[in-house]
Formats: C-alpha cells, structure tokens, sequence
C-alpha cells in the first residue's frame, strides 16, 4: 500500500532534499502530530521552516498530485515496491545505517538481502588482469552460493553482475539513478535481467538522472547490504575508496586482491593491504572458506554443470566407470569426452583412477 508518508517521501527526494534533513522533516511532524497528508503537509508552517526557500518552493513548483499518483501506480503496475523503514520487506541490514534511506524502490527478489553476501567493487576502467581477477572471483563465489553486489557501472561493477548471472547465480545492484534513467544507459538490458534474476535498488524515483553526488553515495548501501567487500583492482582516486571508507565505518569485512606495484589501477587495493585495512586475497577460496561455505561451493558446481558433463556425472553415480563405458553411455564423441573429463577433474568433481576409470569426488 501507498501510504502518504511514502509519497511525501517520493516528493522530497525527486526535489533532492538531503536524507537527514527529510528524516529530521518526518520526525518534527510526527512530534507535533502534524498529518502527513502531501497537501496537508505541503501549508504546515513547520514543513515550510526546516526548507530553504529554494527547496521549499522547489517543492511546490513540482508537485502534481495527479502526477505523483500516476507514478505511483505504474511502478505498482510493473510490480516495482516502494519501501520505508515501516516496512517489513525493507532490507533489515539498512535500518542501523547512520544515513539510512527512507525510501526505497526495488524490484526481483528482496529476500536475497538477507542472504551470505560479498560486494564486488573497482574501477570503471580495469585492465585486463582486472577483468579476470573480477570475473573469477565473481563466478567463483557466486557458484559458492553467496550473493554478488555491485553498482552496475562500468568496468568491475558490470564484470561482477553479468558473471554472476552467466553461472546462475544471484546479484543485486544498487543504482545512482530512477530505474528509468539507467547509467550507463548501454547496461538498461542488464538491469532489466537482474530484476527478473536478482534485485534491483535505487533510493531515487524513476524518472531521476544520476548526478555526480548520487555515486558515493550509493556506495553507502552497497557496503551496508554486503557481509563483506572486495576490492578487485582500482587506483587511489576511484570512486571505489568511498565503499571502502563507508565498509570500515560499518565495520565490514574487506577483502582485496594484490595487484602490479608499477600500475596505478592497484594503488588503492595494494595501500590497503599493505596498511592493514584489508585482507589480503588472491583466490575465491580465501572468502569461501572465510565465511565457512566450502560445502554449499560444491554443491553450487554441480548444480551448474553444463548437458554434457551432467551426463557424464549421471553415468558415475552409479559408481567407477571406464572410458568404454562412458563413450557409450553419453554418446559424447571420445575427443570432446576426454575434455570433458579433464574440466571435471581440474573443478575436483570427479577423479580418475588407473586404467582409465573414472569415480564421483
């Protein structure tokens, strides 16, 4: 349900009245028993003397009741929710933040949020050893069962959410924008799959364009949903130094991967490890086996086995099996099944034994 605080709280973000001042706004009128009715609101004197005269006529320059409810409804429509702190679907990680949003707009699946989760955040711009560290450590731990959170931008944020997905596994992303003003706008086609596949948040309403203000301050809920975030490759300057600062403030788990001492884009992740800031990683194994989710990894990678190795694993389970057994089982032709059987033995799935036969790990 759409309450009035929620539209109230829709209207001051779309005129960008600061967080804690909408916050101090809400308490004062409940204090006084000031009705939080739009309209009502919008003539009560104490509404009137926490604004600015900017903001205050910024405010009513905008609102439209017509207009605020349309949107309202269509969001409802696409099945997008509207959270408050009053909410019980509001992510519970959240509410002890110190800056907490009060609203929040989210769509796809909100329990993920309480799931065992890793933030993976960097540069816009990685090299190409930070494209393959990202990448690894997100297939990785997302076949471990843990949730990937990231930002959807460029660069690490994008590497992290579309492997995730690739391997089945489950991201959220946390916007600097409305949902309809996605940025970069080439990742639109990406959000729209995580919706459906994951979760989708924004503090904005739909129709706001990410400003320059909106990115650190995102990193605040991405830190704040996370258990842990690693840091895979970014320069001392990246925008990335804001998560850090707001994981140690919330007191996070940080993970970083070393990088080359003569590149910039490892600066920030080498300062930190070197200082004592963040604990050094250089396989997925290292958070795995942190956070204790070395047996549910196992599970995970039988799970997204490909039609051929599945059909490989169904032939073992009923005990060893020799390479003749299998060729005619499968009906995989021996070059490829021989491939086959090497991944699956390098992934520690199955082992193989003298004589060319092969067992289940």
């Amino acid at each position: 349900m759409i309450t009035e605080k929620k539209k109230l709280l829709i209207l001051m973000a779309t005129c960008e009245i600061p967080n804690k001042k909408q916050e101090q706004i809400l308490e004062t009128l409940e204090d006084f028993g000031g009705d939080l009715d739009v309209e009502k609101v919008l003539r009560d004197k104490n509404f009137e003397q926490m604004l600015s005269t900017e903001e205050f006529h910024k405010i009513l320059k905008t609102y439209d009741r017509r207009t605020l409810n349309s949107m309202v409804e269509n969001l409802e429509k696409q099945n997008y929710k509207i959270l408050t702190t009053d909410d019980s679907e509001y992510p519970s990680r959240l509410l002890d933040l110190p800056e907490r949003p009060l609203i929040l707009f989210a769509k796809g699946d909100l329990s993920l949020t309480n799931q065992t989760s890793v933030a993976i955040v960097g540069t816009r711009m990685p090299s190409n050893y930070g494209k393959i560290v990202t990448a690894r450590f997100a297939e990785d731990l997302a076949r471990a069962g843990f949730v990937i959170i990231s930002g959807l931008c460029y660069g690490v944020d994008e590497i992290s959410h579309r492997k995730t997905l690739e391997v089945g596994g489950k991201t959220i992303a946390v916007i600097a924008s409305g949902f309809n003003n996605i940025y970069p706008a080439e990742n639109t086609n990406l959000a729209e799959e995580i919706a459906e596949n994951g979760l989708i948040l924004s503090e904005y309403p739909p129709s706001f364009k990410s400003k320059r203000y909106t990115f650190p301050k995102r990193n605040r809920i991405v830190a704040g949903l996370s258990d842990g975030v690693l840091i895979t490759e970014a320069s001392m300057n990246s925008g990335t130094k804001h998560t850090k600062e707001y994981a140690l403030e919330y007191g996070k788990d940080i993970f970083a991967v070393p990088g080359n001492i003569t590149s910039n884009k490892s600066e920030l992740t080498n300062f930190i490890i070197k200082s004592g800031q963040a604990q050094c990683v250089t396989d997925a194994e290292d958070i795995i086996s942190y956070y204790g989710m070395e047996k549910r990894a196992k599970k995970q990678q039988v799970i997204s086995l490909n039609f051929e190795e599945q059909l490989i694993v169904d032939a073992l389970k009923d005990g060893e099996k020799d390479f003749d057994f299998l060729t005619e089982k499968t009906q995989i032709p021996v070059n490829i099944l021989n491939s086959y059987l090497t991944t699956l033995e390098i992934r520690g799935l199955i082992r193989k034994l003298p004589s060319q036969v092969y067992a289940l790990v």
